[in-house]
């Protein structure tokens, strides 16, 4: 029986592929079958009484009895981290609260996966699943992290010592989801995170729809705020969100460090679709790093941009062998004047060489078209010495913009646009005196090297001459 129970869970909750493989079909947001409301187990939503270990123990007891969804109904809850179990779901009643428990003694520290590496000691989540193929975590509720008491800390830290880092403070993320498949997120509002709000590591086929990501607006910075971490995760769809933070909206992440591409617990991110969202706040929509080696087949379409984000943001680390490879945004909707469209450059927080030389990065096969509206920036595009970035197509753009300088790096190369207007002015790239004599050598290069190999017998290699 308790197979069965699993089975029709896993089914229901499911994440299919269509056809296509653009595409994920998912089921209801609602998990049928057995289900336990943490009031019945005597949890109460009075916003002072901690709850984790009334919670914890219906968590538990679901598990045991072969799954089902553990419900929060209407109120304030306060608790610690909790852990989830194979089998067993969490659905959030309209009106019903997880709040963090201010004391960081209630988020017990593990060793845990956080900025691209396993840290031995960090603090648990306050919802955290490992091994749960078929989660579901769904309904109109919110999880709040009581942020402001430990944002302030956090500054506080930063003011005594400029070196003050990242994980020097305990923070707990609202969301830990790793080493899990068919997962889906939806519907709930992840507010006042004190660290990364939903951090997904090693998932496959994974559903994010419709869920909101905000920090208060009149909060200037709340560290470390990201709205969604896509950490060596594959086949995920990100839908109809909102995004309110004051950090990235959506990482793109992995390892980092000279020998990143050697490890295989970093696996690439890859095969990630965004759209129909909505971003008011934040770094970057779909930010590559700032941990991040392999990043490759990202899709980011039909989706508005009002606040003073940007909308192509690619973090190249100096220590790192990156490679951000076909990535494409499409059909993009931008109106704020500080917006900017491009911040493909160098970032240098906390990166260590360990000795070696600087390794070289990869950026090719970039796409931005179908993009209106107002923006601030064209902004620029440039990299590390050892960058290699090439094949960027601007096309269909039709924007205004209050400062028109596109700064283009000299090394990069094959930058093409079609049908771009900006201010009412046809717009097209003026190479440098440098830049078309470096373009030229490598023009003359691949020729040389295509003749060789064809020499040799080898075929594949493509010449692509386009200006």
């Amino acid at each position: 029986m308790r197979l069965i129970i699993n089975a029709m869970l896993l089914l229901l909750c499911s994440v299919v592929y269509g056809q296509d493989k653009t595409e994920i079909n998912v089921a209801s947001a609602v998990p049928q079958g057995r289900k336990t409301l943490i009031t019945q187990r005597g949890a109460v939503g009075d916003g002072k009484t901690l709850n984790t270990k009334i919670i914890q123990s219906a968590i538990d007891r679901l598990a045991a009895d072969g799954g089902g969804t553990l419900v929060v109904p209407e109120g304030v809850f306060i608790t610690g981290a909790l852990f989830l179990k194979p089998g067993v779901n969490l659905y959030l009643d309209k009106g019903s609260v997880l709040k963090c428990s201010t004391d960081p003694n209630d988020f017990p520290r593990k060793r845990t996966r956080i900025e691209g590496h396993f840290e031995d000691s960090f603090n648990a989540g306050l919802i955290n699943a490992d091994g749960c193929d078929g989660l579901c975590i769904s309904g109109a509720g919110t999880l709040d992290g009581s942020g402001m008491q430990v944002w302030e800390k956090f500054w506080a830290g930063r003011r005594a010592d400029k070196n003050f880092k990242n994980l020097g403070l305990d923070r707990a993320r609202l969301g830990i989801i790793e080493n899990s498949k068919d997962v889906k997120v939806s519907g709930i509002t992840f507010k006042d995170s004190q660290y990364w709000n939903l951090h997904i590591y090693n998932c496959q086929k994974v559903v994010v729809e419709n869920a909101s990501f905000i920090v208060p607006d009149d909060y200037r910075q709340a560290p470390s705020s990201d709205g969604i971490d896509l950490d060596s995760c594959q086949d995920v769809v990100v839908r109809g969100c909102f995004f309110s933070v004051t950090d990235d909206c959506i990482c793109l992440k992995g390892t980092k460090g000279p020998f990143a591409l050697e490890d295989k617990k970093s696996r690439p991110t890859e095969r990630i679709r965004i759209s129909g969202c909505t971003f008011k706040r934040g770094g970057g929509v779909a930010t590559c790093g700032s941990e991040a080696t392999v990043v490759r087949d990202v899709v980011v379409s039909n989706c508005r941009i009002i606040g003073s984000v940007t909308l192509v943001r690619l973090k190249l680390r100096p220590d790192t062998p990156q490679h951000y490879e076909d990535i494409h945004f499409r059909d993009i909707t931008i109106d704020n004047p500080n917006a900017t469209l491009f911040q493909v450059r160098r970032w240098a927080q906390y990166f260590d060489l360990q000795g070696q030389p600087e390794p070289k990065s990869i950026v090719r096969n970039i796409t931005v078209s179908n993009i209106k509206g107002t923006i601030g920036s064209l902004g620029e595009i440039s990299g590390n010495r050892e960058s290699d970035i090439s094949d960027i197509t601007i096309e269909n753009v039709d924007i205004k913009a209050k400062n028109t300088k596109f700064t283009v790096g000299d090394k990069v190369r094959n930058v093409i646009t079609k049908n771009v207007s900006v201010n009412g002015q046809s717009f097209s790239l003026h190479y440098t005196e440098r830049q078309c004599r470096h373009n030229i050598r490598n023009y003359i290069s691949t020729l040389a090297l295509a003749k060789s190999s064809r020499r040799e017998g080898f075929s594949g290699i493509a010449v692509r001459a386009e200006r």
